[in-house]
């Protein structure tokens, strides 16, 4: 019984079909993988930076532990800690002794 032949070009055989793929090839579908997962910043309005901006004075106030989700472009970053210090200057803020920039702030709520 003779088996059919696969057409090259039919589905993704070209792709398929290529036991080499040059380096170059490799970075661009590599790049293209990486960019697709790229998350966008979200954009808060006033009273959600207010409501932040009162969690983060309370812990640095009164030494309470506090939640904050962070941007970043790959993944999804949450900081849990006590906010020690807020540089206004640097636009920037301290917990547990690492500085993080207030911009990159998403969501912040004190843990009870």
């Amino acid at each position: 019984m003779a088996m059919p032949q696969r057409k090259k070009l039919e589905g993704n055989g070209l792709w398929e079909s290529s036991r080499m793929i040059l380096p170059e090839h490799r970075k661009a579908m590599n790049d293209y993988d990486k960019e697709s997962k790229r998350r966008s910043r979200i954009s808060l309005d006033e009273q959600e930076w207010e409501d932040i901006s009162r969690d983060v004075s309370e812990s640095m106030a009164m030494r309470q532990q506090i939640t904050l989700r962070m941007y970043h472009p790959f993944e999804e970053l949450t900081i849990v800690g006590v906010v020690d210090r807020v540089d206004q200057l640097k636009k920037r803020f301290m917990v547990d002794g690492e500085w993080f920039d207030i911009k990159d702030i998403e969501g912040a709520s004190i843990n009870s």
